[in-house]
C-alpha cells in the first residue's frame, strides 16, 4: 500500500509516495531525499541527533513516523542558511567551540533554534543545558554549546550587546 504526503521540508514542498508506512521522518530524509546533515545516533529518541523541526517544534525525527506528518513544514540543518550566509546559532557554534567531532552538532543547532524560538533560553546557562539535556555529546562540549546558545539568544534578540564571538562586546 503507498501512502502519498505533502510535506513543505526547508521552504520547498514536496509530494512524496511512501511504500512502507513505518519508514521514520529520519530515514525518509536521509534514504529518501537525501537530506543527510540529520544523523541517526541511537534510533530510539535517547540521544538527539536526530533533531528537526517541525512546525517550529523540535522533534526527534528517528520517532516521528513520516506518514504522520502530512502537510507539515520540516526545517533541518540544511534549511538554516540563507543567502549563504550562517544562521545566528550555526555562527554561535562556531564562534564558541560548540562542537569537537561534529556528529551530534546538527541536532544540538537544531534543537537550540527550537529552544531560543520557544522563547525558553533566557541568559541563565544552567537553564540552556537543562532545556539542551535531551541532545548528548559524547565529545563533552557542553560549554561551549551551552554558551553558543546564550550568545545566538541575544543575537536574536537583537542585542546590540551581543557579540558572536563568544565574549560580550560591553
Amino acid at each position: 500500500m503507498t501512502l502519498s504526503i505533502s510535506l513543505t521540508i526547508n521552504g520547498h514542498r514536496q509530494d512524496i509516495a511512501i511504500d512502507d508506512p513505518r519508514v521514520t521522518l529520519l530515514d525518509l530524509l536521509r534514504e529518501r531525499l537525501d537530506l543527510t546533515g540529520t544523523k541517526k545516533g541511537c534510533d530510539r529518541g535517547q540521544c538527539g541527533a536526530c533533531t528537526v523541526l517541525v512546525d517550529g517544534r523540535r522533534i526527534n525525527s528517528c520517532l516521528s513516523l513520516a506518514a504522520t506528518l502530512d502537510g507539515a513544514a520540516i526545517t533541518t540543518i540544511e534549511g538554516l542558511v540563507e543567502h549563504d550566509v550562517l544562521h545566528p546559532v550555526q555562527a554561535a557554534f562556531i564562534a564558541c567551540d560548540g562542537f569537537q567531532c561534529g556528529y551530534c552538532t546538527p541536532g544540538q543547532i537544531m534543537s537550540a533554534v527550537g529552544l531560543i524560538s520557544e522563547g525558553h533560553a533566557g541568559d541563565d546557562a544552567e537553564r540552556v543545558r537543562e532545556l539542551m539535556s535531551g541532545n548528548l555529546c559524547r565529545c563533552g562540549a557542553y560549554q561551549g554549546i551551552t554558551q553558543a546558545v546564550l550568545e545566538a539568544q541575544k543575537v536574536m534578540a537583537g542585542n546590540p550587546a551581543a557579540d558572536i564571538s563568544g565574549r560580550s562586546a560591553a
